[in-house]
């Protein structure tokens, strides 16, 4: 079978590092005048670090520290500076931990494997403590507009955190809640994408990717295993081969749809000053224009065309995007890019996977269709701080 084309739909391409979120660019909504952030009970989303995760991966290889520091090191990772790393995210949550409890608030701590919707019930609010990944999975979980959802990025020389609160309040962080309990911020609602599926090939349990680090053949059979297990328990084929069925989840930032596991899709539409400089070599040599080439204008040319890709959080249009798309006397694609309000997909592949935020995956097979759209229901509450 050939490979089929891939698409992505996003909502923020901002914050998929195109360049960094800005809240001067906050539309009429996150202006809103605020009463407080006076939450009872936080939870505490963590990361898991680089450390952590090498060290689950292979203490069930029974490895042991010492056979750990070499094998890293023959990696090219050095053994005390992911332990430096993680104590230093280990440290940040502590100083938000020890931050809430002293305004009295009630805190219950939990690693990203354990945040589910029992949590989210529990938490009047959510504080996600790691980088944008974390941020992105704690938002994925939260469907009611009214729950306020705050970042902190605990390690800002080694993650962007443009969905976090500015770092100068990881070390500050006390300063910030005082803003917050005060009320001297804004509210920011960032609009999202929900996901309805129905018709066969589907499987709306959904695998998790955000601590897995799985080949395509290990993504596969894990899909398979889901899709038995869910067959076993019903003993019938899922109501959503009849009806559409919402999904349990909201994207913050993307939906990929595609045959391979190439769905944290990392600058997909940004453009390199290579690309530019060649293309307006072309142009030049085609129109005999005097065309500067020189470094200064193919950065601002590329910067421009950057630039016009970035969009308002409250934007409730989705911006899609066809990877590789196939074109021959079947098959024809009109646009590769451009906004809507809606998208449908209907999956004509044997096996492929819907990415929710780089996180949460989905089988997306033969016969499957998949409805993508905004809601003002689904905004997300955030929070605005001034740097």
């Amino acid at each position: 079978m050939p490979r089929r084309s891939a698409v992505t739909l996003m909502r923020h391409v901002a914050s998929a590092r195109v360049c960094p979120l800005h809240t001067s660019s906050c539309g009429n909504s996150s202006t809103k005048p605020t009463d407080g952030f006076q939450p009872e009970k936080v939870a505490v989303v963590t990361k898991t670090t680089r450390y952590e995760f090498e060290q689950q991966r292979y203490r069930y290889a029974g490895l042991c520290e010492e056979d750990l520091k070499h094998l890293l090191a023959m990696k090219g990772s050095s053994y005390s500076g992911l332990l430096a790393r993680h104590n230093i995210h280990t440290n940040n949550v502590e100083h938000i931990v020890k931050s809430l409890q002293k305004e009295g608030i009630e805190v219950q701590v939990v690693k990203r494997g354990e945040y589910d919707t029992e949590v989210v019930q529990w938490a009047d609010a959510i504080i996600s403590a790691g980088g944008d990944g974390t941020m992105l999975l704690v938002a994925s979980k939260v469907l009611s507009k009214d729950k306020p959802v705050v970042g902190v990025n605990t390690d800002p020389e080694r993650s962007e955190g443009h969905l976090c609160l500015p770092v100068k309040y990881t070390r500050k962080f006390p300063e910030a809640l005082g803003k917050l309990c005060r009320g001297e911020f804004r509210w920011q609602w960032r609009q999202r994408i929900r996901l309805h599926l129905e018709g066969t090939g589907i499987n709306p349990t959904p695998l998790d990717l955000h601590e897995q680090q799985l080949s395509l053949e290990q993504h596969s059979q894990a899909h398979r295993i889901t899709t038995m297990d869910n067959q076993q328990k019903t003993g019938t084929l899922n109501e959503s081969f009849f009806k559409p069925s919402l999904l349990p989840v909201r994207s913050l930032n993307e939906i990929f749809i595609g045959e391979s596991l190439s769905s944290r899709s990392y600058n997909i539409n940004k453009l390199a000053e290579q690309a530019v400089n060649e293309i307006l070599k072309i142009g030049k040599c085609q129109t005999g224009l005097a065309i500067p080439l020189n470094l200064e204008f193919i950065e601002k040319v590329t910067d421009k065309y950057n630039e016009s890709l970035v969009f308002s959080p409250e934007d409730r249009r989705l911006f899609f995007s066809i990877r590789e798309p196939i074109v021959n006397r079947v098959f024809s694609s009109s646009r590769q890019r451009g906004f809507a309000s809606k998208v449908c997909v209907r999956s004509r592949c044997w096996d492929a996977c819907m990415v929710v935020d780089g996180g949460s995956s989905f089988e997306f097979n033969d016969g499957a269709i998949a409805t993508i759209s905004t809601s003002e229901d689904d905004e997300l509450r955030t929070v605005v701080l001034d740097n």
